[in-house]
């Protein structure tokens, strides 16, 4: 009998220690095994590669992850999962290792290494900003090599929108500038413990190479500034953002077009002149 074949049903295991979902930290479990396991597949072939969990909550998604042969680190910020947690350590050994704290406080770097396939079902609130911290790290090469991550789907219509689309915006920009960013599939609510507002969808992220001479800072602040006012002309939202005119007269982007129909090689463009043309330092 495998160790897979071992599992006590994820139902019994939520009944036994009674593991209700909390509202506050965004938790709605998935139990559905064949879905979780599809989950597990996007990345690719995981076996003996080092994968990193947030909010794994009573173990659905890390024993998919165990099951196809991957080193799973999963912090968990609910003790109440733990005990749940550590019995899939004991039944997988050497295989789990589990952190009781709070993802958004977690050195992942420094705990994990490198080449860490990140796959998990985020707490709604703060899945975000975990994506946005994990796409603004300072060394870029970053140390993960893939993100396979559960938001709802409007966050993840807005981290893969195509230009000139309504969910283009910042979140598209920043993403697709430093990963190639792709919308696996769809997640019905009624597949979740208890059963959230939304649809769910999967989204999956890897790194690339990013553009020479282009500053994070001066690109978050022209998208920023252009997206804050979407539906006015360049000319009216990045008026106020120094040398924004002039990046568009000198790359000959016309000023009356509006934000959502620039390209990301567009913003990066504007970015980059801006970077170039500002004052150095004595």
């Amino acid at each position: 009998m495998s160790q897979t074949e071992k599992l006590e049903p994820l139902r019994a295991v939520i009944a036994r220690y009674g593991l209700a979902a909390d509202k506050r930290l965004g938790q709605n479990f998935l139990l559905d095994s064949q879905l979780l396991n599809r989950i597990a597949r996007v990345p690719g072939d995981l076996e003996n590669t080092s994968v990193y969990e947030v909010g794994p909550g009573p173990g659905g998604l890390t024993r998919a992850l165990l099951s196809v042969g991957a080193h799973v680190t999963a912090v968990e910020r609910d003790r109440r999962c733990l005990p749940a947690l550590e019995e899939l350590s004991l039944l997988f050994p050497e295989k789990l290792q589990i952190i009781s704290g709070d993802a958004m406080t977690v050195d992942e770097a420094q705990i994990l290494g490198k080449d860490i396939h990140i796959v998990a079902n985020l707490p709604y609130n703060v899945g975000t900003a975990l994506l946005i911290r994990w796409l603004t790290v300072k060394t870029w090469y970053p140390w993960w090599r893939s993100l396979t991550l559960m938001f709802q789907k409007e966050v993840a219509e807005r981290i893969t929108a195509k230009v000139g689309s309504e969910h283009y915006g910042r979140l598209s920009v920043l993403a697709q500038w430093r990963s190639q960013a792709k919308l696996s599939f769809t997640v019905h609510r009624s597949a979740f413990v208890p059963p959230p507002k939304v649809t769910s969808a999967i989204v999956h992220l890897t790194p690339k190479a990013q553009p020479e001479q282009t500053s994070l800072a001066t690109l978050e602040k022209v998208t920023a500034a252009a997206f804050n006012q979407r539906r006015k002309m360049l000319r009216q939202s990045l008026k106020n953002t120094e040398g924004a005119m002039e990046a568009l007269e000198a790359i000959g982007i016309e000023s009356s077009r509006r934000p959502e129909t620039l390209s990301v090689e567009e913003f990066v463009a504007i970015a980059r002149h801006l970077d170039s043309s500002a004052p150095k330092a004595a």
